[in-house]
């Protein structure tokens, strides 16, 4: 309850003088080759593509969401570790202007909990994090743009190497970000805490029932 009080609050009142950044990876993206392409949209319907494939290998790509502005921060990485979530944050390290402290909001997977990541936070002060709550992933705002980048480019795209699909993801990022536009949050912490206990007094009542 305290987390979700905690990430709504940062999302509907930011803090003065910083940023608030989504961050998450999204991991093990196949670069797949398909027998044809993608057959568009027809009335009555709906778009098509062929079911056999050849995978030419995966990449995992590290992103960070502007809560404020919508630009999003983005590199691909060949493996999904500590090792490279630390160049992710050192990637994020350079962007963020040096008078603006950094809120980071992100889950609790153990990449993220690392000694190597602790103590790359522990000399920087001007960095806070906020963990979301177990299997919560829907809260962190960067999830949005997963769907989105999933659903306009990666799955319509047929790749014969991991370089041209890293290639094609930085390219929909920098697209997105020349006309960036942020997700509003509407829900307060009250709704959504009010909207699990109703869940879950349902679930109760249905198993005894």
């Amino acid at each position: 309850m305290t987390k979700v009080r905690d990430v709504v609050g940062l999302y509907v009142s930011p803090p003065q003088h910083a940023v608030v950044l989504c961050v998450d990876e999204k991991s093990q993206i196949q670069a797949l080759d398909r027998s044809q392409p993608m057959l568009p949209m027809r009335p009555g319907q709906p778009a098509r593509r062929s079911h056999d494939y050849t995978r030419h290998g995966t990449t995992s790509l590290f992103a960070a969401l502007d809560n404020a502005t919508g630009k999003v921060i983005g590199k691909c990485y060949s493996r999904h570790r500590a090792a490279e979530f630390r160049k992710f944050l050192d990637e994020i390290e350079a962007a963020v202007p040096r008078g603006l402290d950094v809120h980071l909001v992100m889950d609790n997977y153990a990449t993220h909990k690392a000694p190597l990541i602790r103590n790359w936070l522990a000399k920087r002060p001007r960095w806070h994090i906020h963990l979301t709550p177990t299997s919560s992933s829907w809260l962190n705002q960067v999830e949005r743009f997963f769907a989105l980048i999933t659903d306009k480019k990666i799955r319509r795209g047929i790749y014969r190497s991991v370089q041209a699909l890293r290639a094609d993801i930085i390219d929909f990022i920098s697209h997105h970000d020349a006309d960036p536009k942020p997700f509003k949050w509407t829900k307060s912490a009250d709704d959504i805490l009010a909207s699990i206990e109703r869940f879950c007094r349902y679930n109760t009542q249905a198993q005894a029932s």
